[in-house]
């Protein structure tokens, strides 16, 4: 990495770590003297670091990806070592020729062991993200037999049969539920008693977990999310009943429209198909006849990781420089698969994204990287009354869409009372958002404000019917909020 080059920042560093103790182990690391030997050229950072036993751990950093390597046996991904590296990059001195700040001189050139492991994985054949391909059989392995078409053609046959299946049984639910009502009087002096046709709540939270169960036993797992969702809104608070016949309506149209998807437009019975839980593989996306592929300068606009029982889900949002388009991509991760694409918030980054097809499209592949990502500006953004325009229109073509994301410019967070009920504001006070009550008692709103401090701000996030979700401030860099 020459001295001009520009290097990442200390949150984006910190935005890669898998958790907060890593996070925290991997800051107390760079500090130590315990790094013989750091450098970083042509793309990578590498280095040595004393631990424990008696020979130092080695870790090398591939920047366009990135990648990691350490010889350490650290089951998490980055390691603390590959975080203090980076950490000690980040905060090096441009005037040392871009050496770590406290580290030992290196020339530009790795050394024999990380040249050797970023020769072989720049070396292997290329994937369609243009990153080395790392799961390949092994040489002299017999390659998989390709898949038979007519198998595949039946298997999805059976099972449309059983999401059909299900949701007919889903709307002999719901219309079981409305027959009953979502609530009955009781025999208390004739007050209303909050129970449905099970005796409970809006019909029992149990009992709309077990449809969800049938849901999932009917490969619709889409359908099973918001089942669930019903039963946790049954007696949730004030005016509960019209929010859960709210989404009641929307379940039904989201069945309606899948029995009769041949009749919908095409755009529009995708976006159902995904409602239901039917996916896509990114391979097919990226080489679809109809896949519409857009290369811009995408700004990472925000990186968040979330647990999902056994799974890790990172949704990264990135905002086109000239089109203007706003993209999500979706990756997945387990206990032995890493999730395969890291991009801290403020990076920029020219590349290829195929959209997955739908009504308002939003998801998107990662396809050919054109040049390694590079800090990118503040992006600019609009007021709250664009912003609820924007989810408005995205709405009109997918009425299941929670929220729509979106950029606001020049805002004020506004703090609540002891019930919580914070704001954004426009500066000009003509405008307000509340904010998502998923957000609030959560430190990053502090951390919001105290970063405001009480000034307009930059702020990215999630507008939709709860408020808005804020998931990323410029100040001027880039600072995650944890929602």
């Amino acid at each position: 990495m020459s001295p001009h080059e520009e290097r990442w920042t200390t949150e984006q560093v910190l935005s890669l770590a898998p958790d907060e103790v890593s996070r925290a182990a991997g800051g107390k690391l760079a500090r130590s003297g315990r790094w013989p030997e750091t450098g970083a050229g042509g793309g990578a950072v590498w280095g040595v670091c004393e631990g424990s036993g008696s020979t130092p751990y080695r870790m090398v950093v591939e920047l366009n990806g990135p990648a990691f390597r350490c010889s350490c046996p650290s089951r998490k991904f980055p390691c603390k070592h590959a975080l203090g590296l980076l950490l000690r990059w980040a905060a090096a001195d441009p005037e040392e020729g871009g050496r770590p700040t406290g580290g030992t001189a290196a020339s530009g050139a790795p050394p024999p062991w990380a040249a050797e492991w970023l020769a072989a994985r720049r070396e292997r054949p290329e994937g369609p993200t243009g990153e080395a391909v790392t799961g390949g059989p092994a040489a002299g392995a017999p390659s998989r037999a390709p898949a038979d078409p007519e198998a595949a053609r039946r298997r999805a046959e059976r099972r449309l049969q059983r999401i059909g299946a299900g949701v007919t049984e889903l709307e002999q639910r719901l219309e079981d539920l409305l027959h009953s009502g979502l609530t009955t009087t009781g025999h208390t002096g004739g007050a209303p008693s909050p129970t449905g046709a099970d005796g409970a709540a809006g019909g029992g939270r149990d009992s709309w977990n077990e449809t969800a169960a049938r849901m999932v036993d009917a490969q619709a797992p889409g359908l099973a999310s918001r089942v669930r969702e019903l039963g946790s809104l049954a007696a949730s608070g004030a005016d509960w009943p019209s929010r859960l016949l709210a989404e009641c309506a929307l379940l039904h149209l989201l069945d309606q429209g899948f029995l009769g998807i041949e009749r919908l437009p095409a755009p529009l019975a995708a976006t159902v198909r995904t409602r239901v839980g039917l996916t896509t593989e990114a391979a097919e996306v990226r080489s679809g006849p109809d896949t519409v592929t857009v290369r811009d300068r995408w700004l990472v606009l925000a990186q968040q990781d979330a647990e999902e029982g056994a799974l890790t889900t990172r949704r990264i949002f990135l905002r086109g420089e000239r089109t203007g388009r706003m993209a999500l991509h979706l990756s997945f991760g387990g206990a032995h698969r890493p999730l395969d694409v890291t991009l801290p918030p403020g990076l920029l980054l020219d590349a290829d994204l195929a959209y997955y097809p739908g009504a308002r499209p939003l998801r998107v592949a990662l396809g050919e990287r054109h040049s390694p990502a590079a800090p990118g500006p503040i992006p600019p953004g609009c007021g709250i009354d664009a912003a609820l325009a924007a989810y408005g229109h995205a709405l009109r073509d997918d009425p299941w869409l929670d929220a729509w994301p979106v950029v606001l410019t020049d805002v004020v967070p506004i703090p609540g009372g002891a019930g919580g009920d914070w704001q954004l504001a426009d500066a000009d006070g003509e405008s307000a958002l509340p904010v998502d009550p998923r957000f609030l008692g959560r430190t990053a709103l502090w951390q919001l404000a105290a970063i405001s401090g009480g000034e307009p701000v930059t702020v990215f996030g999630e507008c939709g019917h709860r408020g808005f979700l804020p998931l990323t401030v410029w100040d001027p860099a880039p600072v995650p909020l944890s929602p």
